[in-house]
Formats: C-alpha cells, sequence, structure tokens
C-alpha cells in the first residue's frame, strides 16, 4: 500500500496558526465546524468543506489550524499549498487516503495544468472512499476556478461552500488584540484602533506589523503606545 511522499522542504505550517487565534467575526459558523473541539457529540463531520475569500480573510490560516489539531490528537493530516507544488509531480498526492485530514490550499493554481486537475479529482475519489476529511481554499468559488476538467468542478462542488467574509475594522481591532494577547503583548484598544487606521487594514499586514512591534517592545523594554508605534514605524 502506497503511503503519501515526502514534501518539499519548504512546506511548512505556521506554529501561530490555530483556531484560538483566529478572530471569526461573521464567519463563526464556518469556524465551529472546522474545530473538533466545537463538533456536537453524535452529529457525523462533513468530510467536504470549500472555503474562498480574498487575500488576508484567514483561508490560509483555518486550513493549517485544522491539521495542527488533527496532529495535536494523534492523527495524521497534510497541508498542501498549490502555489509551492504545482511545478512538482503530481505523484505526490498517492496515499493521502490514509490520512485523517487533506487541506490543499490555493487550488486554483492548478488550473489549466491537466496533470494536477486529474490527480486531484483522483485524490477526491480516493478521499471519499476512504472517509478523509478534506478542506479545500481558493480566493474564488468552485465555477470560477476556471478549472477545464468539467469532472473536478462538479467534485469541487459536491461538500458545501463558504465565503469567508472579511473583518470590518471593529473586528479588526479585536482581531489584533487577540493576536497580541497569544504573543504575551498588551495592546490597548486606542492603540490597535490607531495601527488599523494609520496602515494597509489586510489582516496579512496588519500581523506582520504586530510582530515587528512586538520584537521592539522586546528590544526597548517598552510597552506598545501610541508615541512608541509611531517611532518605530516613522508615521
Amino acid at each position: 500500500m502506497s503511503v503519501p511522499v515526502q514534501l518539499p522542504l519548504s512546506v511548512q505550517i505556521r506554529d501561530d496558526a490555530t483556531f484560538a487565534n483566529y478572530f471569526s467575526g461573521e464567519n463563526a459558523a464556518l469556524t465551529n465546524m472546522l474545530d473538533l473541539e466545537k463538533q456536537v457529540p453524535g452529529i457525523e463531520q462533513e468530510q467536504f468543506i470549500y472555503l474562498y475569500g480574498g487575500n488576508g480573510v484567514g483561508c490560509s490560516h483555518l486550513l493549517q489550524a485544522a491539521c495542527h489539531q488533527v496532529d495535536s490528537q494523534h492523527g495524521r493530516s497534510i497541508y498542501l499549498p498549490m502555489r509551492e507544488l504545482v511545478h512538482y509531480p503530481s505523484q505526490l498526492l498517492e496515499g493521502m487516503e490514509r490520512l485523517q485530514l487533506v487541506c490543499i490550499d490555493e487550488i486554483n493554481q492548478i488550473a489549466g495544468i491537466p496533470e494536477w486537475e486529474e490527480a486531484i479529482f483522483d485524490l477526491f475519489n480516493r478521499l471519499r472512499e476512504s472517509k478523509t476529511r478534506l478542506l479545500v481554499a481558493a480566493q474564488c468559488p468552485p465555477k470560477a476556478l476556471n478549472v477545464e476538467l468539467p469532472d473536478l468542478v462538479s467534485r469541487l462542488s459536491w461538500g458545501l461552500v463558504f465565503q469567508v467574509q472579511p473583518l470590518n475594522d471593529k473586528d479588526k481591532v479585536a482581531a489584533l488584540q487577540l493576536r497580541a494577547h497569544f504573543r504575551g503583548l498588551d495592546i490597548g484598544e486606542d492603540v490597535a484602533r490607531y495601527i488599523i487606521y494609520r496602515s494597509n487594514r489586510d489582516m496579512g499586514h496588519l500581523f506582520k506589523m504586530l510582530q515587528k512591534l512586538d520584537s521592539a517592545s522586546l528590544r526597548a523594554k517598552r510597552k506598545l503606545t501610541i508615541p512608541f508605534v509611531k517611532q518605530v514605524m516613522n508615521w
């Protein structure tokens, strides 16, 4: 029986990608469905979920959080960022039906590549038969992927499809405070609001800025205040 092959060393899951530090906002129904710890006993899990959304809404974070959770429960999972893997042979998908969870990120990257479209289609059928959970993420819904294999488009539409909603400014403040809390950093609402209003509001950008401010705060042994943020960011 085949086993999953070794992925390229460049493929890594972020240590900080967890359900606990993901501020769901309007996406509570989706995160509750993905988070196994919030599953209602006796209710069968949805085997296939497709989620999509623009940059910074957290699709990659949610897929990686799901992998972390399965691994922490002594299961086996794999995270497949197709932007990194599409240039490798599609044979790396062989044997993945033996896992408990497969997460395919940015599946739009394989659109128009026959070898990969057929490999993903075959994988889907194998996972369905083995009852392995499959999470797929992209920036658009299945029918907008420009996938040329009609049967694959059909398969991708079989499960639940969720659009991950972006956070409003109030929720972004809360999300920034939540992420800071998990970094052991205290950030007041006024400071968080100031950061959001003065910078690019994409959440990925905001979290990178938080990392920079955290490092600066540790070096200077200072709390995050508006004057300190101004100094560090040259605002």
